[in-house]
């Protein structure tokens, strides 16, 4: 072992352990472990909250104007991610919208699981393995987007890590702002956070081992993947659901629509007006409606839905 990582806590020391088995060049190694170690720097200086960012961001603004090349350039970066699809970011890291029922069941499986999800459910060519070790470790912390910001909704602390040796570096790292829970503890955050309208995504990350590592509850005004999408960064993949409106029973009230992240609904003349292209699958407006008219359907055009029971089947059955 490198000696050097003897001064590490025995969690990230682990994590450098299987980022070798995964032939990580150094600089994925280091990468991942200063998101993982530092989450709330990383995440405050990506969104341009941190003190340091903004600093950074006004030298920006003056060399432009010294130097108008740059501007220039930047506008060919931003046409070649656009014809890319924004997938060179988002292959590195992404998140699969999950319906609040899927999310439990990815929280509550209970078994070690090692798998890859196809593409159709997780359309990136990076970072799409589900690999649990320990799934009954769980720890939930204070969400790193809205720690950055000043004026955050709440509650804080409704990110949740899952399996080793993430829950480990977070509590080992964070542990005055993180705390261990059950799987019924962490079903209730999901619920609860779903009542608030809030949306849950399971986050993927290249230098986090690969793998599926967070499942995050998420609201437009905070999150920090949300605005890279309404930016053009397609970082989340749909459910693979929609939101379909019983017309017979709606009576366009509207309550729904304020509960939508996405901006997918609208209500006019006593209608439901749904904007498919926004709707991401979440279902955080169908427990709003009082008649009861809205529901989530597939559409396959959207990808397929994050279905962990049937993806560990068909897995199981694969190996057999």
């Amino acid at each position: 072992m490198n000696p050097l990582r003897l001064l590490l806590k025995p969690s990230a020391r682990r994590f450098f352990d299987e980022a070798d088995k995964l032939n990580f060049t150094t600089g994925s190694k280091l990468h991942g472990y200063f998101y993982l170690r530092w989450p709330y720097f990383y995440i405050s200086m990506a969104t341009g909250e941190h003190p340091l960012a903004r600093g950074l961001m006004r030298v920006s603004r003056l060399l432009d104007r010294l130097m108008p090349s740059r501007v220039e350039a930047r506008r060919k970066a931003r046409r070649a991610q656009r014809a890319a699809g924004g997938i060179r970011f988002a292959d590195t890291y992404h998140g699969k919208v999950l319906p609040t029922e899927e999310a439990t069941k990815l929280i509550k499986i209970g078994r070690e699981v090692s798998l890859t999800v196809p593409e159709s459910v997780v359309p990136y060519q990076l970072a799409r393995d589900i690999v649990l070790k320990n799934p009954e470790h769980i720890v939930v912390f204070d969400c790193p987007c809205r720690s950055a910001r000043k004026n955050p909704c709440t509650p804080m602390d409704v990110c949740m890590v899952m399996g080793e040796p993430f829950a480990s570096m977070v509590l080992e790292h964070h542990a005055g702002r993180s705390r261990r829970i059950g799987q019924d503890e962490a079903v209730a955050i999901l619920k609860a956070e779903n009542a608030r309208g809030h949306v849950h995504h399971a986050f993927f990350k290249d230098v986090a081992l690969g793998r599926f590592y967070a499942i995050c509850n998420c609201c437009s005004c905070c999150c920090g993947a949300m605005a890279a999408q309404r930016n053009g960064v397609e970082m989340l993949a749909s459910s693979g659901y929609v939101v379909r409106v019983d017309a017979e029973a709606c009576v366009g009230c509207g309550n729904c629509v304020q509960y939508c992240q996405f901006g997918a609904l609208k209500a006019r003349d006593r209608k439901l007006q749904v904007k498919t292209a926004r709707c991401m699958g979440c279902g955080a407006c169908v427990s709003k409606c009082p008649k009861q008219a809205l529901a989530l359907a597939l559409d396959p055009c959207r990808g397929m839905p994050l279905l962990v029971e049937e993806l560990t089947r068909l897995d199981t059955a694969a190996k057999d």
